[in-house]
């Protein structure tokens, strides 16, 4: 059997595999071990496996994506999401569909100490979703605002999403990581201006809270703040300046939310530190496992030649580095319904990168696109990652409808940003240009 065949019965053998719910980093494993050991031979095969696994996980670099996940849960444990969120609240609450808005901002300012858009926006349904409820507010924009704010940790850096692109592309994990500040801002003030129209529009959306804070317990809000502040700065004013390497600063972030986690717990702290720490060496070792087996599967692919008859036939149909972004956009959009996020990227990025190089398009630029239409892929129905989360986390009234209704309007507003995006690519590649 011709090596190029074996590669195409592969894929269809991973996407049945998918189907029918076998865990994705272990299916791409399975089938490039199959595809290697049919196509090339066993003694090749081997050779991968013995390199390969150990490749990814002694690997110094790549220690920053468990370092980000326990920042990420150490930040929920400390309360400093609840801290976030109240403060915005306050600020906002004088305007019609405020907490709509301190939803958006708080998510913003939690996705700087959160990689995971799931815990982003679970954390959130948690905090503010009863909240919205009590004050009357519609109760499918206030599912949907969530789900939709929750994808903000994909864009905002400490990014998991970012740092595995960055991985299986071997670009600079801290260049793409600044790279995502200002279109993280954007989108969160694109979500501000959308929803400000929204009930403008329709008010009955969002009634007018009878009750507003004055400006003393305004700047008394914001002293709940400053552990987030000092935080932030530290972790991307690192990267940013060079002091320390991208996988130091998650050492850095994860033992200052420690801290703080310690003040708040104090005597309940090994009750709760322990569970904490489980739930995050669970999510990383999946995170692992999916990365080896992703590489394993783009080996077999690459060694196939199934890349390079897939460049070439995209080459034809796009014609232009343009035309090749419209069509990886519509690609993801629609593998966006029906595969979750880290299966897309780890499936698709073998055959799409090396177009992207063909086509001479910034891989940080691309990385920033990709990230965007990830986003957009955690809140689109049927399969959207962030929908189930936060239709698990409310209350019994709320069904998947409301969640699909709710986020209809955000999935616009985030096409809105990502024409943005690829029309300026300075919005992307500007502050990282501008790294020591």
């Amino acid at each position: 059997m011709e090596l190029l065949t074996v590669g195409y019965i592969c894929i269809g053998a991973l996407f049945v595999l998918l189907f029918a719910g076998i865990p994705v980093g272990i299916a791409m494993a399975v089938v490039g071990v199959g595809g290697m050991y049919f196509g090339v031979g066993p003694d090749f095969m081997l050779g991968q496996l013995r390199s390969l696994p150990y490749a990814v996980t002694s690997n110094y670099a790549y220690a920053i994506l468990p370092l980000f996940v326990v920042m990420g849960i150490f930040a929920e444990l400390a309360g400093l999401t609840e801290s976030i969120f109240r403060a915005a609240d306050i600020w906002l609450r004088r305007v019609r569909g405020g907490l709509y808005q301190a939803v958006v901002v708080g998510s913003a300012i939690f996705a700087a100490v959160s990689g995971s858009t799931i815990v982003n926006a679970v954390v959130f349904t948690r905090i503010a979703f009863p909240e919205m409820m009590k004050y009357g507010y519609n109760r499918s924009l206030s599912i949907g605002s969530i789900a939709a704010s929750g994808s903000f940790a994909a864009m905002i850096p400490p990014s998991i999403t970012m740092v595995i692109y960055a991985i299986i592309t071997e670009q600079s994990i801290g260049r793409l990581l600044i790279a995502g500040i200002v279109p993280g801002i954007l989108t969160a003030i694109v979500y501000i201006l959308g929803i400000a129209v929204i009930v403008r529009v329709r008010p009955e959306l969002a009634p007018i809270q009878k009750t507003a804070p004055d400006w003393v317990e305004r700047l008394a809000a914001l002293r709940w703040l400053w552990g987030v502040v000092v935080l932030i700065g530290v972790v991307l004013g690192g990267i940013y300046t060079g002091a320390f390497p991208p996988s130091a600063a998650g050492a850095i972030g994860a033992a200052g939310a420690f801290l703080f986690v310690i003040a708040r717990l104090r005597g309940r702290l090994f009750k709760r530190l322990w569970p904490a720490l489980g739930d995050a060496a669970s999510i990383s070792c999946v995170i692992f496992l999916i990365l080896i087996g992703g590489l394993i599967f783009s080996r077999m692919l690459v060694v196939s030649g199934v890349i390079d008859q897939f460049v070439t036939v995209v080459t034809s149909l796009a014609g232009s580095p343009l035309g090749f972004l419209v069509l990886a956009s519509l690609l993801y959009f629609v593998l966006g319904c029906f595969l979750d996020t880290t299966s897309m990227m780890i499936v698709t990025l073998p055959f799409v990168f090396p177009a992207v190089v063909h086509f001479n398009i910034d891989p940080i630029w691309f990385g920033i696109i990709l990230v965007k239409l990830v986003e957009i892929s955690v809140v689109t129905p049927p399969v959207g990652m962030n929908l189930f989360a936060v239709l698990g986390a409310v209350d019994a009234e709320t069904n998947f409808g409301h969640v699909v209704r709710g986020v209809t309007p955000f999935i616009l507003l985030e096409i809105i940003v990502l024409a943005l995006l690829i029309a300026f690519p300075e919005l992307s590649l500007w502050l990282p240009r501008q790294m020591m």
